[in-house]
């Protein structure tokens, strides 16, 4: 089983090894033949039938040559099918063995009418790989019309100088590696040997040789659409290159890792991620021919292996990146970018071996939306670079901005790397924005490129001034944007990663000549570009070729001339990355021994990446650098404003940092146009009134028109589009923004009210007390004895109950008094006319009694008469008990008007408060029905009569109180008033009427109060009208109670029982 496992391994390699070989032979095959297929159609267009004889010889001898080839060709292959497990000589000969193609090409000629094969090789498909991506029509220079990699047509000429053109070109590749010295290629020597067929561009590679190799992509020249590359760039192209370089330097003298150098192998992507995704396929070749000690196609011959590239620092767009972080990752090859912004990056799922020293654009756009935040701008237009840069970015604008209720007017693309954005294209763009004027904000995510063409639509359109830009940090800061358009810029804000000058650069940058700068093959275009002359021997650039002054090698780069670009920090903390990585590598891996150690060579990819992440040092800066746990550069942000400064003199500046999610800006210094400091306002509506609410414009998010709410409503504060009604016992303040609570209200003790009813009650508590105490005093009086002491004290007690309840109506309501009030209310009526009740009924019965026969009434002692009132006030009690249960007493809140609030018991706001007086109305009625039958009673015993008055005169109080009470509903501060003037009322006529008579009595007539006044004479002997019954029943019966003083015994009849007296 080991074994055939271990065989089974070898297998799987060598299958891998066959697959990846067979993969790039694929690739290879298809840009040969669209090259050829080019080529074709350039011979057929125009130049068919000239020379044949001359073709036909060639032809001859590329059929020979192509047989020899494709015999090889065979043999290898056998080789490679038959010898698997033979060793790597076997595998150096089949890759080597495999770089001739054989394409054939149908051409006429007199001598021969069939077809002839042409033989192409891997270094010519090479050089020309770019031609089936992009296409290129007319480029002439002096009269030529010239081929480059990225055009369709080939150049004009004679049929020899195409054949001499295309074998020059098929020679081997030696004229690259001849170009890292800065000098023109081989190919174009011969090209002007032959004839002055120019090719743009000319791969070129800037070398420093080293133990471990580093790759760079940089965008040396800016991206273009007619052409593959554009012109060179000096800030982000050849000082970002020469800051990887300067940093190389500075690495190996410090010998940060011992005994070892580091070099590098730098390409131009031309801001273009399909052209930076060929030149980065060099990156992976020594990996591949490495495996097995295959040689690479351009050293078959010298036998000797291409270095392998240990990591990428690159590239600058993140377009790029991810197109060339997609490759890297199959071979495991750590890249480190430094001005790839793009938030995707971030995804370590799909960029396992991506990071990059500058933050993700993750933070700027939070910072972009706070500065929005603090402008006070709530309506703002974006355009967005249609790249993974503009998009992406684009999308978390779009999500933030919603969060925070800012409202996006415009939405646009920036056409990239298509030829479609023409004049027209961005004229349109700033005719969009001109549809929402109020929208003034403007954000841009793009390139400098893009963004310039946008300033000069505004410049077209002479709308200069109408919109104010926050830019991203893709086109800030950039002399390509503002040169010529200063006007146009004024007033940006943009966000730049924070960044310091690498320091020493600028000094080392400023002493580079020609001369003393061969290592960067591009720095004679530079050169040119910075001093707008030609260099002597230069080769040829498209954008070289006016200028008419010759350099003269003197010229020296002054600081005063140069713009140098801010973040050029991120390049150096990308080296210096891969070269802590390297140095902790070395220790744990080589135990510090100086030179490389076998497990450093080569480098493993996925090792070196642990250190990578983990690196931790102090850069070229000054500042402290390590990645977060994404791989990402540190957040932190510069807020940088451009400002006129002086009369046509402008200037970026910074006015406020972004560090950890907070931004801080100074807005003193932010000036937006010269005339005018202040931030243009940049709403749809304006915010609504006070009170108001809003209707929204349909389809307009942020635009809206104002309306009043009603005097009882305030805006929603959950939906600023409806107003809501106040609830009761609230009110909306001034405002209409919120409901304020109604102060409460309830019949105080100090109000005019309630002092008028305590005055009242007070008084009959005084003349109440008064009576009781007359009483006392003469208890045994036989006055007092007549009228049945133990129900007048009853009575006495209920009255004074009736003129206490006042007082438990003025407090201010709260569950208990609410219970005392129910209670006490009914309570005392019921003890007031509970006792008239069993005294008339006593009286009513006895007179009865005596119509019909001399037997005595029941239950017409004192102590059944107070057990019969006990009966009586039991009935109220129990009642009480049962609504206190089914309905509890409690304080309410009452609200009869929109502006009321009322402080009143649950009982007051309906009739329930009834229930405490139905019985005690019931007895009233039956007080009523006694004195109604009781009124003929003898003279001597009027106290009926009076018991009479009181009941007629408390139903008419009782009939007024009603419609008083339901009457009030609305007031019921009135309505308690009038219940205790009420029960007041009644008590006061209760005690007048039936007590009255008797004070007169004691206090005023006391001659009066004896025992013959209490019996008159008339009455003694025997009614003749009536008869001897009714005289003998009434003498059995009357008892003379009264005595002539105080010592005086009692006389008393056989029953024991007092007669109720005359008054």
């Amino acid at each position: 089983m080991v074994v055939f496992g271990r065989t089974a391994l070898k297998m799987t390699n060598l299958m891998c090894l066959i697959g990846t070989i067979v993969v790039i032979c694929l690739i290879e095959l298809i840009v040969a033949r669209d090259i050829y297929d080019h080529y074709e159609h350039s011979i057929r267009r125009g130049h068919r039938g000239l020379h044949q004889q001359h073709q036909h010889q060639q032809h001859e001898e590329q059929q020979q040559q192509q047989q020899q080839q494709q015999q090889e060709q065979h043999h290898q292959y056998n080789i490679n099918h038959n010898s698997k497990h033979n060793g790597n000589s076997n595998y150096h000969q089949a890759y080597c063995g495999r770089q001739v193609r054989f394409y054939e090409k149908s051409h006429h000629s007199k001598h021969a009418g069939h077809h002839q094969p042409r033989v192409e090789t891997i270094a010519m498909k090479h050089k020309r790989h770019y031609a089936s991506q992009h296409q290129r029509t007319n480029a002439s220079i002096g009269g030529l019309q010239h081929y480059t990699p990225g055009s369709s047509s080939w150049p004009d000429g004679t049929p020899e100088e195409h054949e001499q053109t295309f074998l020059m070109l098929q020679d081997d590749q030696d004229g690259d590696q001849q170009q890292h010295d800065g000098s023109a290629a081989p190919g174009l020597k011969q090209l002007k040997h032959h004839g002055p067929v120019p090719v743009w561009p000319v791969k070129r590679e800037a070398v420093v040789e080293g133990d471990l190799i580093l790759g760079g992509l940089m965008m040396v020249h800016s991206r273009e659409d007619s052409v593959t590359c554009g012109p060179i760039m000096p800030q982000g192209g050849i000082q970002a290159l020469e800051t990887m370089l300067y940093t190389l330097d500075k690495i190996n003298e410090q010998g940060l890792v011992p005994n070892v150098t580091i070099g590098a192998h730098i390409l131009d992507d031309c801001d273009k991620d399909t052209y930076g995704l060929e030149m980065a396929v060099d990156f992976i070749k020594g990996s591949i021919s490495n495996i097995d000690d295959i040689n690479d196609y351009d050293n078959c011959s010298k036998g000797h292996k291409k270095k392998i590239i240990s990591g990428v620092v690159g590239a600058a767009s993140s377009v790029t990146s991810i197109q060339v972080a997609n490759l890297l990752r199959l071979f495991k090859i750590p890249q480190v970018s430094f001005f790839s912004t793009s938030p995707e990056l971030s995804n370590k799922q799909r960029f396992e071996y991506f990071s990059r020293t500058i933050p993700s654009d993750h933070y700027q756009v939070k910072a972009i939306v706070d500065i929005v935040q603090k402008l006070g701008w709530s309506y703002i237009s974006i355009i967005y670079e249609e790249s993974n840069y503009g998009i992406k970015a684009f999308e978390e604008l779009d999500d933030l901005l919603s969060k925070h209720n800012i409202c996006i007017a415009v939405k646009e693309k920036l056409v990239k790397d298509s030829g479609v954005a023409d004049t027209i294209a961005y004229d349109n763009i700033v005719l969009k924005l001109l549809t929402k004027p109020r929208a003034k904000g403007v954000i841009i995510f793009g390139s400098d490129q893009e963004v310039a063409e946008v300033m000069k639509a505004v410049r077209r359109q002479n709308v200069t001034g109408v919109f104010s830009w926050i830019g991203s940090d893709g086109w800030s800061a950039r002399n390509l944007v503002s040169d010529g358009n200063e006007a146009e810029v004024e007033g940006t804000l943009s966000v730049q990663p924070q960044a310091n000058p690498v320091i020493g650069f600028e000094d080392y940058f400023l002493n580079l000549t020609v001369i003393n700068n061969k290592r960067n093959p591009w720095f004679v275009e530079f050169w040119e570009n910075n001093f707008q002359c030609k260099y002597p021997n230069s080769p040829y650039t498209p954008y070289n070729k006016d200028y008419k002054k010759v350099c003269s090698t003197t010229e020296k780069l002054l600081k005063r001339d140069l713009d140098f670009e801010d973040q050029l920090q991120f390049v150096s903390d990308a080296v210096m990355a891969f070269g802590y990585a390297f140095k902790n590598m070395h220790q744990e891996l080589c135990g510090g021994k100086p030179g490389l150690c076998d497990a450093m060579n080569p480098t493993k990819g996925s090792e070196l990446l642990k250190y990578l992440r983990k690196a931790d040092f102090i850069g070229l800066s000054g500042d402290r650098f390590n990645f977060d746990v994404n791989g990402d550069g540190p957040a932190r942000y510069n807020i940088i404003h451009f400002k006129q400064v002086a009369p046509e003199r402008y200037t970026w500046i910074k006015v406020g940092e972004y560090y950890q999610g907070e931004l801080r800006l100074n807005m003193q210094d932010i000036q937006f146009r010269t005339k005018d400091s202040m931030p243009p306002e940049s709403v749809c509506s304006r915010p609504c009134e006070r009170g108001q609410a809003k209707k929204y414009v349909e389809g307009e998010g942020c635009c809206w028109h104002c309306f009043n709410c009603t005097q009882y409503q305030i805006r929603s504060p959950n939906d600023e589009t409806h107003c809501v009604n106040c609830p009761r016992g609230t009110l909306p303040d001034v405002y209409h923004e919120e409901c304020q609570q109604i102060p409460e209200s309830y019949l105080r003790p100090e109000s005019f009210l309630a002092i008028g009813a305590m005055t009242f009650s007070s008084f009959g508590i005084l003349i109440t007390f008064f009576v009781i105490g007359v009483f006392l005093k003469h208890n045994d009086t036989p006055i007092v004895r007549a009228s049945g002491r133990e129900l007048s004290y009853v009575l006495l007690s209920g009255i004074l109950l009736c003129f206490g309840v006042t007082y438990t109506l003025v407090i201010k309501p709260n569950d208990i008094v609410c219970g005392v009030q129910r209670f006490w209310s009914g309570f005392s009526f019921t003890v007031v006319y509970a006792a008239l009740l069993t005294k008339t009924n006593r009286i009513a019965r006895i007179f009865n009694a005596s119509t019909k026969s001399a037997k005595r009434p029941s239950f017409i002692s004192p102590h059944s008469q107070l057990v019969i009132c006990g009966i009586l006030v039991s009935f109220q009690i129990l009642i009480n008990a049962v609504w206190m249960i089914v309905s509890p007493a409690h304080a309410m809140h009452y609200y009869p008007t929109r502006e009321d609030n009322l402080l009143v018991c649950n009982s007051y706001t309906d009739a329930s408060y009834m229930i405490a007086f139905f019985y005690p109305i019931f007895l009233i009625v039956i007080c009523t029905v006694y004195a109604v039958l009781t009124r003929k009673t003898p003279e001597a015993f009027n106290e009926s009569k009076y018991i009479g008055f009181t009941m007629y005169t408390t139903c008419v109080i009782w009939l007024a109180f009603i419609p008083l009470y339901f009457g009030t509903a609305n007031n019921v501060q009135l309505r308690i008033f009038t219940m205790s003037m009420t029960i007041s009322l009644s008590a006061t006529v209760t005690l007048v009427c039936l007590f009255s008579p008797k004070l007169y009595i004691i206090l005023i007539r006391p001659e009066r109060n004896i025992r013959q006044s209490m019996m008159p004479i008339r009455y003694s002997t025997i009614n003749k009208t009536t008869g001897s019954a009714q005289s003998s029943v009434m003498a059995a019966v009357i008892v003379t109670a009264a005595t002539c003083n105080e010592n005086e015994k009692v006389i008393k009849n056989a029953s024991n029982e007092n007669i109720p007296a005359a008054y």
